[in-house]
């Protein structure tokens, strides 16, 4: 089992239609609108119209980059961070989309963006010196087909989950990797602590020997000298 996948979308533009346009493509739907399916299978039967599935997106809108950036910040202190962002090139009179998604990728790395714009404000040469040659955003050239928003919104989000993912997943092995390695540094000290134990062991015994021999060479000279002295002593007696 599996949390899902995060569908939290941001909509960084300064055109109110434009928000309109991408809540209308993949905002969440209303909750009368799966009735749709039955509705037409009753008045259609079988070979009703067929209504394509896509799965719903959470909407958040804002109209300048700096208020973007703000809600990127409270999305990640609630625990709740964005997916991915659409974002306008021109938003005046505050910051552009390239200098927007510069500063919000300082606050959250692993945000997913579509760089959106109907003019070459930019080139390419330029957006990668502002933003690196990276995998994080795609730019899609205004005016967008719902299929082109409907379909990024689902592969970036998708991206985003699974890149997630394989980090949790390289933590909980490299956690693992961590306690296994404990656990084979206690079991070396406690090898070395009985070799330790052992060589003790040895050398005490080895001592216990050594006294051992000794007292039976005194013994056995104590014995020589004795049997001499006895002879003596009858021999006076």
């Amino acid at each position: 089992m599996h949390d899902p996948v995060n569908r939290r979308i941001l909509i960084i533009d300064d055109n109110r239609s434009v928000h309109e346009d991408f809540i209308k493509i993949i905002g969440r739907r209303a909750p009368e609108e799966p009735a749709f399916d039955a509705l037409a299978a009753e008045l259609f039967g079988d070979a009703g119209p067929a209504r394509p599935t896509r799965p719903d997106f959470d909407v958040d809108s804002t109209y300048q980059g700096a208020e973007g950036l703000e809600l990127v910040r409270r999305a990640l202190a609630a625990g709740r961070p964005y997916a991915m962002a659409f974002v306008d090139v021109r938003m005046p009179p505050g910051w552009d989309g390239i200098e927007t998604l510069a500063r919000v990728w300082e606050v959250d790395p692993d945000l997913q963006a579509v760089i959106c714009s109907a003019y070459s404000d930019h080139s390419w040469e330029q957006i990668v010196s502002a933003l690196g040659n990276s995998d994080r955003f795609v730019i899609l050239r205004k005016p967008f087909d719902n299929i082109e928003v409907t379909q990024l919104a689902s592969a970036l989000t998708a991206k985003w989950d699974l890149a997630r993912r394989a980090r949790t997943r390289v933590a909980d092995l490299e956690h693992a990797v961590a306690l296994r390695t404990r656990e084979l540094e206690l079991a070396g000290e406690r090898l070395r602590d009985e070799i330790a134990r052992r060589e003790r062991t040895e050398i005490d015994l080895a001592h216990a020997l050594k006294l051992e021999a000794m007292g039976r060479l005194a013994a056995g000279i104590a014995h020589e000298i004795n049997s001499p002295m006895q002879y003596v002593s009858g021999s006076l007696a």
